[in-house]
């Protein structure tokens, strides 16, 4: 199954019997057969047919419209691919704090204990002594989250913890980029202002993308998080289960391309007014593709006794959470083995 990603400015996207048929802006067409896709993400400019519409809403396949950088704006898929029982348990769970708080705490030791253990991966041969400073740092505030009551009035300083470890993280992240013009002091976001940030910002796009498809197919509902809550409509599920994949497919991804000169300055655009930056569109496609190449790569998970790919991971791990919403049991996040 793949993924269809249109990000070419003016397509347009129709059905043919069996196919889905991309129309160019030059008059080239490009055929894909309906039953091997399963998500498509359209980029700003891009026209989809009635017909289309109506075979993704009939086949199940979740469409995500993005801004041409990247940035989230809504998503396509049919209310019948519901679970009532399971969203009922989901809403019983909303409102029971324990079960709230102790997910929450996973959730940030996965993420933690992931961010510790690609600094210390790519500080093997580098051995630079501030890195391996922020992996201990990372370790101690892994143990004060451990250490935290199941109280809900230590959600906030769960969330501070969570903050700290990742301002440690991203400093020390930067140092092991090894790019002469590509460099990371902070995370800044909405907007990213410098290439690095971009690259990251556009990965975790695409990765909570990937995460908000496999929740519906899954029969979640995004809406109900744990670690993320408040009053706005916003997919608080996929950004908690996202967490623990950062590190291991976006932030490895990132590092490896910059390390590896895929990119350049003239691959982003200059900062726009809000002082943005962002890949231009043919750099976007290599990006694209190297995200692909590596959410589909294997890696051991415990609930499978083969290597699998990580989108397979991200399923397995929703698999978990919905255990959990139906036995009470504690959730346990994905942990990456160097």
């Amino acid at each position: 199954m793949s993924l269809l990603y249109l990000t070419q400015q003016g397509a347009r996207l129709r059905k043919d019997h069996g196919r889905f048929v991309v129309c160019l802006p030059d008059d080239q067409e490009v055929e894909v057969l309906i039953k091997e896709v399963e998500h498509i993400c359209l980029f700003g400019n891009i026209h989809l047919s009635t017909s289309a519409i109506a075979t993704c809403l009939h086949h199940q396949i979740p469409v995500v419209f993005l801004s041409q950088t990247g940035s989230y704006k809504g998503h396509l898929w049919s209310a019948e691919n519901q679970h009532q029982r399971l969203e009922a348990a989901q809403h019983q769970r909303f409102a029971d704090p324990a079960f709230q708080m102790e997910t929450a705490k996973a959730i940030v030791q996965g993420k933690i204990e992931n961010s510790r253990q690609l600094l210390l991966k790519l500080n093997r041969r580098r051995q630079l002594a501030t890195v391996k400073e922020a992996a201990g740092g990372l370790h101690r505030d892994g143990l004060a989250v451990e250490q935290l009551a199941l109280a809900t009035d230590h959600l906030d300083r769960l969330r501070g913890y969570e903050g700290t470890a990742a301002s440690r993280y991203f400093l020390a992240l930067g140092q092991l980029i090894k790019h002469p013009d590509l460099t990371l002091t902070k995370r800044t976001r909405r907007p990213p202002t410098d290439p690095v940030n971009s690259l990251l910002s556009f990965g975790y796009t695409l990765l909570f993308n990937n995460l908000l498809s496999l929740l519906r197919v899954e029969g979640l509902n995004p809406y109900l998080g744990n670690l993320h809550r408040s009053d706005r409509p916003e997919a608080q599920l996929a950004f908690d289960l996202m967490e623990e994949f950062r590190s291991p497919i976006v932030d490895t991804l990132v590092l490896q391309l910059i390390n590896q000169n895929v990119f350049s300055l003239e691959d982003f655009t200059p900062p726009n007014e809000a002082g943005g930056v962002y890949l231009g569109e043919q750099s976007r496609q290599r990006f694209l593709q190297g995200f692909e190449k590596r959410i589909m790569s294997a890696v051991q998970h415990p609930d499978s006794s083969r290597a699998v790919p990580y989108r397979q991971v991200i399923v397995l791990q929703l698999r978990r959470y919905k255990q959990c919403l139906e036995t009470g049991t504690r959730y346990e996040p994905f942990r990456r083995v160097t």
